[in-house]
């Protein structure tokens, strides 16, 4: 797993890195991906890719262990031409909010489930360029939230459910995309 954790802030050969989170804290470091494809899984044997059942977690909460140990295969992210998709490879759904998803005129983005065995585009780079603001000096300060995807195991956020934000679901990925 080490060896593709991002090393240096300006390395720009990854197309996107990906942080795991459970509740309000990231566990493990930044994961840096070069490859086409990455497979994200909680355990699986001879699995080749990012392992979170690797990681130390200091979380105890019954809830989290619960939705780990859900995790199973998990998703698969892959870097098409048209953009980036997310293939649930777990026997639970999953939840995914994308700038690039909904109606750019829209205030809340949604939140998507994804059942299992079913893929959605999480990510369409095009869109994502076009929904920019390219002259607006706050952009150009910080990185923008369109190229960051959210994904939730078993648990979902947002209006339709009890928990608000994502940083309230027991286990959750950050995708930062590489807009260079």
């Amino acid at each position: 797993v080490d060896s593709q954790v991002l090393q240096e802030p300006g390395d720009r050969s990854h197309w996107c890195v990906v942080a795991y989170w459970e509740e309000k804290t990231r566990v493990g470091r930044l994961y840096s991906v070069q490859e086409p494809s990455l497979d994200i899984f909680y355990d699986l044997p001879q699995g080749n890719g990012f392992c979170l059942g690797q990681l130390n977690s200091d979380n105890k909460s019954q809830l989290v262990q619960k939705v780990r140990s859900k995790i199973g295969y998990g998703i698969q992210l892959t870097k098409e031409v048209d953009g980036v998709w997310v293939y649930n490879r777990s026997s639970s759904p999953i939840f995914i909010k994308s700038a690039t998803l909904d109606n750019p005129d829209s205030r809340t983005l949604l939140v998507h489930k994804v059942f299992p065995g079913f893929s959605i585009k999480a990510f369409d780079y095009e869109k994502a360029y076009s929904l920019q603001r390219p002259n607006d000096h706050e952009f150009m300060q910080q990185p923008w939230t369109g190229f960051t995807v959210q994904i939730s195991f078993v648990k979902g956020w947002g209006q339709c459910y009890t928990r608000q934000f994502i940083s309230s679901c027991p286990c959750w990925l950050e995708v930062i995309f590489n807009n260079r």
